[in-house]
């Protein structure tokens, strides 16, 4: 090779390891850069990391300086926990899923008497064994073994029950235990002693209460009894004397004697209730009962008092409300006394009203038995209205405190009604009268007074109301209505005889100014009117011995009860009653019921045993009966009676209750005894001065058949002399009693 081929290819040689150079040099540089790169990445990954890394140090230090407060913290709080455990006076210990005691209070410890073996490690049963065997517990007769196996059993249960041990020192404590919820136990011993000796104080007051109110209700009722005995000898000597051959002097005597008697035995009934109703010891008795005939028997007792102020006793009970319920009839007549009894004290002319409206609750047979009780008195302020119903309160004022009373009855009649689940209020203004209400749910009862809406009377066509009583006249003319009558009225007798032209029933009440009920029916029969005349009176025994009861077709007590209205109106559509249109006379009266005595006949009379120590109360009872056709005897006590029932076979005995030696029920059920071999039953009638709420339902459980409470009322004890003396005998009376009487009183 040529030199000149040589340096070329040198230069070739040259110039390629010079662009290789070049080219290594740029991929130097390229990895410089990239390498620049990668380390300044690096670096501040570095920092980034190194910041972490301080960060992540400061956190912890600082999660461990948290740490350490949390854990002295816990440790003064565990400690602080701790001591308060400590200062209580109550046992606390904590035990393991083992049964072995963790820790407890100085408390719980202290209970064992420093027993070393008390301390946190010890068994439960351990425990157990110590407490009987070192006599730290009052186990009383039971054995050792049984006790620890009562409460081994306890122990183990899910649940324990908290029971309550007695200490040898007389202490009490209540064991109460938690299970936790790996089976761990918190126990907690409470000292109850102070709340056992306090219970027990309580117990011991309770007693000394029921005790001290058993003797309350002892001297209530002795003191009732023994009121009573020597009331029965006041009130039935006047009852007697008032019955004798009198100057108006004297009689005015006697009716004060006998209405202050009976004005006694209601303050002492009043108290009775209320010191019952304050031991919550008085009852409800619900029967089914008729309350149309409950109220009008609340307006019989309370009419005399009424015709003495000339007041009129009105009852509107609404057509479509039955009379049937059940409930307690003696509470319900007692609070209808007590509202009926004040609107007449405190009025002293004008009316008093009671309205009885029955709305169903629900859909069951119960009613919403609404009664109200009107009058047109003196009224109460508005201030006073409320304090009547409080205790020994009458609205005080000086028009009201002229009137006698304890105060108690509405006080009695608020309690009642609240225990029959109603409510009682009052609306009145001074001077213009008082309205007292009371409402309760009363279930009806079926086959008991009346029920459903009434029907229809037919043929009634033109009725002819004839009272001077605007509201009386008000009731009659909505219920005739409702009848389906075609109703006009008049306030007076003139009046009414130039409205008879087409007038098919007339009714008229009795008492009216000017012309009486009796006086235009006479001179309806004058003007020859034959129309059917219906009599409404207070006084049906005068009105039946009136010469001008020929000319009426009935005679009904005023107010009327809806059943005997109802027949009456009934009968004038009977074929016999209907009269030839020609005929221009009077239609014969209803015919009188059959009376309930007879004439002397030839069987023996009755024989009457009555029982009664008292001398007073014998002299009464034989007064009573002295115009009875009987053979009476008298026993003296309880062990005479069953001799004389033996010797004087009676027909019938009156048995007092209190006697000395052998007492009225005593005497009855030796009685009884005899008779289950004689196979013959002798009526016996209760007559006692034992009044009390349940009284004659102990006298009926010792055998006795009746019951009736001094002071004796002549007409009740006539009135079960007739009905119980046995028919195959001479009849007790020949005549009504007292017939004469009232024919020379009407």
């Amino acid at each position: 090779m040529s030199l000149a081929g040589k340096l070329a290819e040198e230069r070739r040689a040259r110039l390629a390891a010079e662009r290789l150079l070049e080219l290594k040099q740029a991929e130097l540089h390229a990895a410089n850069r990239k390498l620049g790169r990668h380390a300044k990445l690096l670096s501040e990954q570095i920092h980034e990391k190194r910041a972490e890394v301080e960060t992540v140090l400061s956190a912890h230090e600082k999660v461990k300086s948290d740490l350490d407060v949390a854990q002295q913290r816990i440790a003064v709080a565990e400690r602080r926990l701790w001591l308060s455990i400590e200062t209580i006076p109550d046992g606390f210990a904590f035990w393991d899923a083992d049964s072995r005691m963790i820790a407890a209070n100085r408390a719980w410890i202290k209970v064992f008497d420093g027993l070393e073996e008390i301390a946190p490690g010890v068994t439960y049963m351990r425990t157990l064994q110590l407490a009987t065997e070192e006599g730290v517990i009052d186990i009383g007769d039971t054995r050792p073994a049984d006790w620890r196996h009562e409460m081994l059993e306890r122990w183990q249960s899910s649940s324990p029950d908290p029971c309550v041990i007695r200490l040898w020192n007389g202490q009490y404590v209540r064991l109460m235990d938690q299970r936790g919820h790996e089976g761990d136990m918190v126990s907690l011993a409470l000292n109850i002693t102070s709340t056992v000796h306090y219970e027990r104080r309580l117990r011991e007051a309770r007693q000394r209460a029921e005790a001290a109110n058993r003797a309350k209700s002892a001297f209530l009722a002795n003191m009732s009894h023994e009121i009573r005995t020597p009331m029965n000898g006041v009130v039935g000597m006047a009852d007697l004397l008032h019955d004798t051959d009198l100057t108006e002097e004297q009689r005015l005597y006697t009716e004060t004697i006998r209405s202050s008697g009976e004005a006694l035995l209601v303050i002492i009934n009043d108290v009775l209730d209320y010191s019952k109703i304050e031991a919550e010891r008085l009852e409800l008795h619900p029967v089914p009962f008729d309350l149309e005939r409950c109220i009008h028997e609340v307006l019989l007792l309370m009419r005399p008092t009424a015709k003495e102020k000339g007041l009129s006793l009105l009852i509107d009970y609404d057509l479509f409300t039955p009379t049937g319920f059940i409930g307690d009839p003696g509470r319900i007549r007692q609070v209808l006394t007590n509202l009926v009894g004040n609107a007449v004290k405190f009025t002293s002319h004008g009316h008093v009203l009671i309205r009885v409206v029955g709305l169903p609750q629900g859909e069951g047979d119960e009613v919403n038995v609404t009664v109200s009780v009107e009058d047109t008195g003196i009224g109460i302020a508005p201030d006073k209205a409320q304090l009547i119903f409080g205790e020994f309160n009458q609205a005080d004022t000086e028009s009201s405190r002229q009137f006698e009373g304890t105060g108690l009855g509405l006080a009695i009649s608020e309690r009642l009604i609240r225990l029959m689940g109603g409510r009682i209020w009052v609306d009145s203004e001074l001077g213009e009268g008082s309205a007292f209400g009371f409402r309760v749910g009363l279930p009806v009862a079926r086959g008991v007074g009346y029920h459903g809406a009434p029907e229809p009377v037919q043929d009634l066509g033109r009725v002819l109301l004839v009272d001077d009583n605007e509201l009386q006249l008000d009731i009659l003319q909505r219920q005739l209505e409702v009848l389906g009558a075609e109703v006009i009225s008049c306030d007076g007798g003139a009046a009414a005889l130039g409205l008879l032209d087409g007038v098919d029933l007339v009714i008229t009440d009795h008492n009216m100014a000017g012309m009486d009920g009796m006086e235009l029916a006479e001179a309806i029969r004058e003007a020859g009117h034959g129309v059917p005349i219906i009599l409404l009176t207070p006084a049906v025994h005068f009105a039946e011995l009136d010469p001008a009861r020929r000319h009426l077709h009935a005679v009904l007590q005023s107010p009327t009860l809806r059943d005997d209205f109802f027949d009456v109106l009934r009968s004038l559509a009977a074929p016999a009653e209907v009269a030839d249109a020609t005929d221009t006379s009077p239609p014969p009266p209803l015919p009188a019921p059959e009376p309930a005595f007879e004439a002397p006949g030839t069987q023996r009379c009755a024989r009457v045993l009555a029982a009664e120590d008292n001398k007073t109360n014998r002299l009464v009872f034989s007064k009573i009966l002295s115009a009875a056709d009987i053979e009476l005897r008298f026993a003296e006590n309880g062990a005479e009676a069953v001799r004389m029932h033996t010797e004087f076979d009676p027909d019938l005995i009156f048995m007092d209750i209190s006697m000395p030696g052998m007492d009225g029920k005593e005497a009855t059920r030796r009685i009884r005894a005899t008779e289950v071999v004689t196979g013959r039953h002798v009526p016996i009638i209760a007559m006692t001065a034992h009044a009390l709420d349940g009284d004659e339902a102990r006298f009926l459980a010792a055998g006795m058949d009746h019951y009736l409470s001094k002071p004796l009322r002549k007409a009740d004890v006539l009135d079960k002399l007739a009905s119980l003396t046995p028919s195959e005998l001479r009849a007790p009376f020949h005549a009504p009693p007292d017939a004469e009487k009232r024919s020379e009183s009407g």
